[in-house]
């Protein structure tokens, strides 16, 4: 979530050291829903096909439930279950609140104190 295109403040959670979720998982996610396939999300997000499986692998590793289901052949191959796309409404929340919060604590005044990239 970009604040003034100058700064970005990311929610991620972790499991031990490693992302359970955060930014780049959540928009895999988003992908899977919107095409329907891990292949073609991975496409849509210009990631390789190894790299968005990995992330899909570790996202249904990493919680209780399984956050993407998966059918062999055809365009529509993969989807999000119902635990899935709860996961990714209440971390866009959670996203959200943040960024609220934030913003009353000086984010908007460090964002207008940031030199423009080079």
């Amino acid at each position: 979530m970009a604040i003034d295109g100058l700064l970005k403040l990311n929610a991620q959670l972790l499991r031990g050291r490693e992302p359970a979720i955060g930014p780049g998982k959540a928009m895999v996610l988003e992908a899977v829903d919107r095409t329907g396939s891990i292949s073609a999300a991975g496409r849509d997000l210009g990631m390789s096909y190894r790299r968005t499986w990995l992330l899909v692998h570790a996202l249904n590793t990493d919680w209780r439930e399984p956050v993407v289901e998966t059918r062999v052949g055809g365009s529509k191959g993969a989807r999000l279950t119902v635990f899935g796309h709860e996961l990714l409404e209440r971390y866009r929340a959670m996203e959200n609140d943040m960024l609220a919060a934030a913003r009353g604590s000086g984010l908007d005044w460090m964002a207008g104190a940031m030199r423009a990239p080079d």
